[in-house]
């Protein structure tokens, strides 16, 4: 039976987010059958609005068969055979990620990971689905996950819908003084531990997320002026390509990563040597979701966290462009720096100081959905 929890999140994820309607072709990607209800709660939903669900379930398992195993030939191949015409007649795409073991695809080689990313992710969904689809992308609970967070299952779960359940109209609200703020700014400077850093983002566009095209949602972000980053950044625990990092530090010049370290300092320069785009960043935004506190090893909760900042190498996004190019987008979450905007300090630590914004603090209940 599918609980009423996934039925609402469906909901939310038709209605809100990706706004389907009658005739248009959704495709639902599951991977890890660990989501099979709310796949299930998603079809039922598309069917009775008289839409066209495309379903796609993968195995992470074999997913990781692939990845270590695949070549350029073999993804430009799964690509523009399977995957990419299927996409472009596409007009909505949820994905569903519901593996149990975040650490699967560890041991893909870079060779591996840049074939996968360059000839077979990068086509179909950062060109594609990204640009071309109303598209939302979310993790589903499980005992693992719950391991990483650092929770019992049962008090996870609930967090878990707390968390994607959030009313989205509210917080847009909440967002509008600080996106304003950020409009009429041109230097952003961050400093806590370990992080003292300043960038330019003068005349830069400012995209507020609310639900849209993540769940759990709320961030409001940008791209730096290239070259304009200077400053050391050390990030909280982060997972990429299968590979977990306890922390990471990085020393930049004029936009370029110029030094580095971390708990994993191969992984690291293998990823950041990927191209020449890997050194540079692509996107800053606030985390502002109120109910998210801790890191838990997973970017889509991790990069919402309120009070954080994530500074993301790579790739930036069309609709906040800065120029830089790259294969690889890594949202690295930066918590409880204080915020200085054109030298006003408008954030100490986790919390917004200036009255405009103090209605973005955790712990205002008007937020949540009312559902527990």
């Amino acid at each position: 039976m599918i609980s009423e929890y996934d039925q609402q999140l469906a909901t939310l994820i038709l209605e809100h987010s990706t706004e389907v309607e009658k005739g248009q072709n959704v495709m639902v990607q599951l991977i890890g059958l660990n989501g099979i209800d709310l796949l299930r709660a998603l079809v039922e939903q598309i069917r009775a609005k008289d839409a066209h669900p495309f379903i796609k379930i993968e195995d992470a398992d074999t997913q990781r068969i692939l990845i270590e195993n695949g070549n350029e030939e073999f993804w430009k191949n799964q690509a523009n055979v399977d995957q990419l015409p299927l996409m472009k007649q596409m007009d909505a795409f949820i994905g569903i990620r519901a593996s149990q073991n975040i650490y699967e695809n560890s041991q893909a080689s870079k060779e591996a990971n840049k074939a996968y990313s360059e000839h077979f992710l990068h086509p179909v969904h950062f060109e594609e689905r990204v640009n071309n689809t109303n598209w939302c992308i979310m993790r589903y609970p499980s005992p693992a996950f719950a391991m990483n967070a650092k929770m019992p299952t049962a008090a996870f779960t609930e967090f878990y819908y707390k968390a994607c359940l959030v009313d989205y109209g509210q917080l847009e609200e909440a967002m509008k003084p600080l996106e304003k703020r950020l409009r009429a700014t041109d230097e952003i400077h961050l400093k806590g531990k370990g992080t003292d850093i300043k960038f330019s983002v003068k005349g830069q566009n400012w995209v507020p997320c609310f639900g849209k095209r993540n769940i759990p949602d709320g961030e409001l972000f940008t791209s730096p002026v290239i070259d304009s980053v200077n400053g050391v950044i050390t990030y909280a625990p982060s997972v990429y390509q299968g590979k977990p990092f306890e922390f990471v530090k990085l020393e930049v010049e004029d936009g370029v990563v110029v030094d580095f370290d971390s708990s994993n300092n191969e992984a690291l320069k293998d990823i950041l040597d990927t191209d020449e785009g890997a050194r540079r960043f692509g996107e800053f935004s606030f985390g502002l979701n109120p109910v998210i506190e801790s890191p838990m090893y997973d970017i889509l909760f991790d990069e919402k966290i309120y009070g954080s900042n994530h500074l993301t190498l790579g790739k930036d996004y069309e609709i906040a462009p800065n120029g830089n190019s790259s294969n690889i987008h890594w949202d690295l979450v930066c918590i409880g720096a204080d915020v200085y905007l054109d030298g006003e300090l408008v954030r100490e630590g986790r919390r917004f100081v200036r009255d405009d914004l103090k209605g973005l603090n955790q712990g205002i209940k008007t937020f949540f959905a009312n559902t527990f």
